[in-house]
Formats: C-alpha cells, structure tokens, sequence
C-alpha cells in the first residue's frame, strides 16, 4: 500500500509540474505575440519609411484622401495621407501616396501606397505596406515630418524625416 501511496504522489507531482510547465510556455507565448508587432512590422515600415522619405523631393499633408482628390488645402498636423513628389532623372516628377484608411473592397484599415499617374487621377491602393497598426498620423513639426504610429497593443512608434536638400 505503501509503494502504491509512493507511486501515486510521484504520478501527481509530475503531472502538476507538467502543468506548471505548460502554464508558463502558455504565458511566454501571450508575451512573445503582444510583443510581434515590434518585433516583425515596426522594423519594415522604418526600412520604408527611411528609403522613400529620403529621396523624395517635397511632400504635402492632407486629413483625408476625400480632401487630396478635392484639392482641400494641405495640413500641417494629425494627417492621414502623405502626399511624396520625386524627382525623375530625365526631369519629370512623379508622386505617390501613403495613406491610412479602409480604402474598401473588404481590404480593410491599414497603411497602404499609391504611384499617382500621370493622369493625376488617384485610384484605389496599388499595395499596403502594413495592416497591423492601429492608427497612423502624419504631422511638420518644427519642419520635420513626423509619422506616429500606433501599434495594435498601444505601442507608439515616431518616425522622424526631411527630404534631401
């Protein structure tokens, strides 16, 4: 009976540290997923945000996309579209939108980018940088446009540029 006692308390104990264990991988891993937006998306839309800032030529702030196709004034604080203009070797320009929305079509809210055509028409998005912030808002501050993004977990990243001089 003894040895039955000895034999079930042993079973017991490594059941309950089996747990314990399992309980603590559960925990690590709601960590590791609050954290992958820093971890996996805030790097790639910095990469981006550092390349095309940098080489563009000018850029315009507006509220909403419904005021850049308007032609509304531009703004100077909490935008949601950033209107980039290049310069082309031959000595054209071009330009591009990045805007946060729900463009529609069941894509859902997100950073996406747009080429303007030479049209000058604005069309639906040509792809989406990233559909895991919460919020993005562009904003001139002191002559240096800044992006804050919001994470999905209420992270809140600033991103800092000028353009080339």
């Amino acid at each position: 009976m003894v040895e039955l006692t000895l034999a079930m308390s042993v079973g017991m104990m490594v059941a309950a540290i089996s747990l314990m264990l399992f309980n603590q991988q559960m925990s690590f891993l709601r960590i590791f997923r609050a954290q992958d937006f820093l971890v996996r998306e805030a790097p790639l839309i910095s990469n981006y945000m550092v390349r095309v800032i940098g080489s563009a030529e000018g850029y315009q702030l507006f509220s909403d996309m419904a005021s850049l196709r308007s032609g509304d004034g531009a703004v100077l604080e909490d935008a949601k579209v950033l209107v980039l203009r290049f310069m082309e070797s031959d000595g054209t320009e071009r330009a591009s939108v990045l805007s946060f929305e729900d463009p529609g079509g069941g894509l859902g809210p997100g950073l996406y980018y747009r080429l303007i055509p030479d049209s000058g028409v604005v069309g639906s998005p040509d792809w989406a940088i990233s559909k895991e912030p919460a919020d993005v808002t562009f904003a001139v501050e002191q002559g240096i446009l800044r992006m804050t993004l919001s994470g999905p977990n209420g992270e809140e990243l600033v991103y800092s540029g000028t353009q080339q001089l």
